[in-house]
Order: structure tokens, then C-alpha cells, then sequence
């Protein structure tokens, strides 16, 4: 029998308990180092936002005489100030309600025909244009609305009083100019495709080849393979990339303040001129305040500020959600 000698071996690194290798590279910690000092830095940011805007709002409220949640006027310049943001706040979710209800499907529609049916040769072209828009700055859209969407949509807003009026948000009750919440919300609508589209495209082309091809073995038809493989797998990326939009639409100033012919009657008539938005008014009204003026707008701002965190909140938990969901069915 041949004896056998014990042999030497090194001993193992060290191993990370997370990931479980080596953690002694100098290269690991710094980059390490790097991220979690990033992370915390952007928290220190935003908490530094958050302090200065509740702060001047502070100042702001303390000399209002209305009430900031209900009062329709915006005086904010005037002795005493009287403002308040109800018009603004129903101007911009109304806006962005609109620019949302036109946008995703239309986006999602686009991103599917270019990861799905159109030849590489027409989806190349396409993808590159749709990317290209996304950078567009929004003074370009603002005054491309202006001459041209505005006049355009004087046609529609006829339309819709004739034939639609019996629901109320259509019913025109002061003929004007096309300078509404619709236009508003149709601009923004064009405005935020392009990143809806491009995200969610990107997020289609993602999907497992194997499930498409497992959808086909099995007789699908191409829509079919899209309703059970691409949809499921792309709907938190759908999510995501519509609350990017979202943020956008909520946030755009120069477009807006552009086509609106702002107002401050708190009215859901669509097509009636006037309404407004948080980052409309401000843009229209920093320069030429008051100290005080500017502390009411920094307080509109606030509002905003907070009403941007609850939307991308619950767009996490949303997709947290269906994650988990999607887990427990697997």
C-alpha cells in the first residue's frame, strides 16, 4: 500500500460575509468608500433643500392673511400678502393627469414596435429620433406650442364644446384662445414621450430570449408573446420610466408659462384660457417680487418639492411591490 503524505495548502482569503470575496484589494475599499460617501452625500443635499425651503416658507406663511391651502388670489407682493396655491396645485395635477393619460400608452405602443415588429433597419432610424427628442430643451417645445400647437388646437377645443360639453371638464364657458389646462397637458404630453418611449424601450429589449421563444414553441402569435412574456417582464420598467415623465410634467416651467395665459379661477373646464402651475408661476413671478413675494414662491416651491417625493414614493412602492408579487408566483 502506498502511504500518502499530507499536504500543505494555503489558507483561504478572507471573504466578504455580503458578497463572499476577497475584501483586502485596496481598489474594493476605495470604491466602496466612493459609493457610500455619495450616497450619503446626496442625502445631506436634499435634507440642505428641504431645510432652506422650509425655512423661507416659514417666513413666508408667518405674514400671509389667506389661507396657503385654500385662498384662490396670489398677492404675495401686496401689504398685507394674500396667497394661497389651490389654483396652482389643480393646475398642475390636472396638467400632468392629461400629459400622462396621453403619453404612456401612446410611449409604450412606440416602444413596442420598435424592440418588437419594426426591421432593425427602420428601428435603428427611429430609436435615434425618439433619443434625439428627449434632449430637445423645453424653450424649443414652449415656443413650437405656441405658434403652432396653439393655433391649432382652436379646432378641437370647437370640437369638443360641440359634442362633448355634457361632461362638464369640456364645456367651454369663456370662448378664447387655446391657451388652457388641455393645451398645457397636451404639450407636456409631446414633451415627456420621448423618455417614456426610450426607457421603456430599453427595458423591452431586455426581456429573456427564452421566454419569447418558449410563447413561440408553443403556438403564440406575436401579440400573444408580448401579453405574457414582454408586458409582465417590462411593467416595473414601465413604471419607472412613466414617473420620470411624471416628474417632468410636474416641474416644467418655461413650456408652460409659454402657451398658458395664466389666471388664478379655480375651474375644471378644460378648455376655458387661463389656470396655472407651481413652476409656471414661479418663473412668471420671481423677478418682479417682494422679499416677501419670493418667500411665498420658495413656499409654492416646497409644496411642490414634497408633492414630487410622494409621487416617486409611491411609484417604489409600486414597483416594490409587484416585485415581490411576481416572486411569490414564481
Amino acid at each position: 500500500m502506498a502511504s500518502t503524505t499530507p499536504i500543505d495548502t494555503p489558507p483561504a482569503p478572507p471573504l466578504s460575509p455580503r458578497s463572499g470575496t476577497s475584501t483586502g484589494r485596496a481598489g474594493d475599499k476605495i470604491f466602496s468608500g466612493l459609493s457610500r460617501g455619495s450616497g450619503i452625500l446626496l442625502l445631506v443635499i436634499m435634507a440642505s433643500i428641504a431645510g432652506f425651503l422650509t425655512y423661507r416658507a416659514a417666513i413666508a406663511l408667518s405674514k400671509n392673511e389667506g389661507n396657503f391651502l385654500t385662498t384662490l388670489d396670489w398677492n404675495a407682493s401686496a401689504d398685507p400678502p394674500v396667497f394661497g396655491i389651490a389654483v396652482l396645485f389643480v393646475g398642475t395635477v390636472v396638467s400632468s393627469i392629461i400629459a400622462m393619460a396621453i403619453a404612456v400608452p401612446i410611449a409604450v405602443g412606440i416602444a413596442l414596435f420598435i424592440s418588437h415588429y419594426a426591421p432593425r433597419r427602420l428601428a435603428a432610424p427611429i430609436a435615434y429620433v425618439v433619443d434625439l427628442l428627449a434632449a430637445v430643451p423645453s424653450i424649443i417645445y414652449g415656443l413650437w406650442g405656441a405658434l403652432v400647437l396653439v393655433p391649432y388646437l382652436d379646432g378641437l377645443n370647437l370640437w369638443l364644446d360641440q359634442y362633448f360639453s355634457w361632461t362638464y371638464i369640456f364645456d367651454q364657458t369663456q370662448p378664447g384662445v387655446a391657451r388652457n389646462m388641455l393645451t398645457v397637458g397636451i404639450l407636456l404630453a409631446i414633451m415627456i414621450l420621448p423618455i417614456v418611449t426610450s426607457v421603456s424601450r430599453e427595458v423591452f429589449l431586455q426581456v429573456p430570449r427564452m421566454n419569447e421563444e418558449a410563447a413561440l414553441a408553443l403556438g403564440a402569435t406575436r401579440w400573444e408573446v408580448i401579453r405574457l412574456s414582454v408586458l409582465p417582464f417590462g411593467r416595473s420598467g414601465v413604471i419607472s420610466a412613466s414617473m420620470l415623465g411624471l416628474g417632468r410634467a410636474l416641474g416644467e416651467t418655461m413650456a408652460v408659462a409659454t402657451v398658458l395665459s395664466p389666471n388664478y379661477v379655480l375651474s375644471l373646464h378644460l378648455l376655458d384660457p387661463g389656470g396655472g402651475t407651481f413652476a409656471q408661476n414661479i418663473a412668471a413671478k420671481f423677478d418682479e417680487a417682494t422679499e416677501t413675494g419670493r418667500d411665498a414662491l420658495i413656499a409654492s416651491g416646497l409644496v411642490l418639492f414634497v408633492l414630487t417625493l410622494l409621487v416617486n414614493g409611491a411609484a417604489r412602492l409600486i414597483i416594490a411591490r409587484r416585485k415581490e408579487y411576481s416572486g411569490a408566483n414564481a
